[in-house]
């Protein structure tokens, strides 16, 4: 059992549903009850910390939903019972998701005196044309401000980008990246668009970059970032040494993570096993049940020794350092016979004294590298 935690607090609300979206936000139909959502969320955070005492808090993660229409104060209140429930790391990390609108940026402020330490903004693109494609509620003004008050208000902070979007050539995203790059110090999270079922893009026949596209983009991203002192540290997110966000990381590298809200889902040792854990998805029931029984949970399931290490393998390869020798020596079980050799041999993964990783090829078709190196 590890005595490493993090702690993830998902807030479901939005201004509105961007058409790409297909995470567990929801417009509220009447104004939310600020208060009511608090003692929920703190009701179901102490919940957990009864089941895992003792534990080291390595990260908050608050995501969304938009978090940062949550009221400051509820924030700071959650950070404060964390703190009390568990021993908090000298070096904390405290992040939030937040657009660059100017109602969540006039908060800024008060959510650092809360507690957050980490900013993560949503700005997606500096292109208007493309902002209206994603529904975005800001314009790139305001996200080139957002970015600039960031960088007044936190040590830490980063900003998202989609590209691989329908008709964006690789000079567009060239240029846009280049921009982006002058304005990130340190910390970048660039995402190829997909189209997911469920979503206004899926159901209104909106084409995602097809295959070749999307792979020349991808090595362009990979060239400048690497270039810029932002190598990619994950698939998708890119960092100088030191920068990265240690949430994510630490949920790649399999350290316990626990979930609260609505549609949050966790990872918990409390026991011997660890435990697949899945909050009520829709924001109502969730409160309810909450409101009558002290948590959300909707399903709860003990993972098998094979089921954890296939878990481990997938968010392992992820990362480029991937996964640690020591580590590599407890899963190998789960390893398809015969199969690590020939993707090793035919350079998709790499496997040394540091431990297994992918190679660039590797990167680019992932899901079928572990398709072929998993035994299910």
């Amino acid at each position: 059992m590890t005595d490493r935690l993090s702690l993830y607090i998902h807030w479901p609300f939005c201004r509105s549903k961007c058409p790409y979206c297909d995470f567990n936000s929801h417009v509220a139909k009447d104004a939310v009850d600020h208060a009511r959502w608090r003692a929920a969320l703190l009701a179901e955070l102490c919940h957990f910390a009864a089941e895992m005492p003792g534990r080291r808090l390595d990260s908050i993660f608050f995501g969304g939903g938009t978090p940062s229409l949550m009221a400051p104060d509820t924030a700071a209140a959650l950070i404060s019972a964390a703190k009390q429930a568990w021993t908090p790391a000298d070096d904390l990390e405290v992040t939030l998701e937040a657009n660059p609108t100017s109602l969540e940026v006039g908060r800024l402020v008060d959510f650092r005196a809360a507690g957050v330490n980490r900013l993560s903004l949503g700005v997606q693109s500096f292109d208007e044309t493309a902002l209206g494609l994603l529904g975005r509620g800001h314009s790139a003004g305001e996200a080139r401000a957002a970015i600039e008050l960031a960088a007044h208000t936190f040590d830490r902070y980063s900003f998202d980008l989609i590209y691989a979007r329908p008709g964006q050539t690789a000079d567009q995203w060239r240029a846009e990246l280049a921009d982006a790059l002058a304005l990130a110090p340190s910390h970048l999270s660039l995402y190829q668009l997909s189209i997911e079922a469920g979503t206004a893009f899926f159901r209104d026949g909106v084409a995602a970059a097809g295959e070749d596209a999307g792979a020349e983009l991808f090595d362009l991203t990979a060239e400048m970032t690497e270039s810029a002192g932002l190598p990619a540290y994950e698939i998708s997110n890119h960092a100088k040494p030191g920068h990265e966000c240690r949430h994510n990381v630490l949920g790649w590298q399999g350290v316990d993570y626990a979930g609260i809200g609505p549609g949050a889902h966790g990872r918990i040792t409390p026991t011997a096993e660890t435990e697949a854990v899945y909050q009520i998805h829709a924001p109502d029931r969730w409160l309810a049940a909450v409101e009558a029984t002290g948590h959300g949970t909707a399903k709860r399931t003990a993972l098998s020794v094979g089921e954890r290490r296939e878990e481990i393998i997938m968010t392992g390869l992820r990362l480029s350092d991937g996964i640690d020798r020591a580590t590599v020596d407890k899963v190998a079980p789960a390893f398809t016979s015969d199969a690590l050799s020939r993707l090793i041999a035919e350079d998709f993964l790499i496997l040394d004294d540091n431990g297994l990783r992918t190679t660039p090829s590797g990167k680019l078709c992932l899901n079928a590298v572990l398709a072929e190196l998993l035994v299910s």
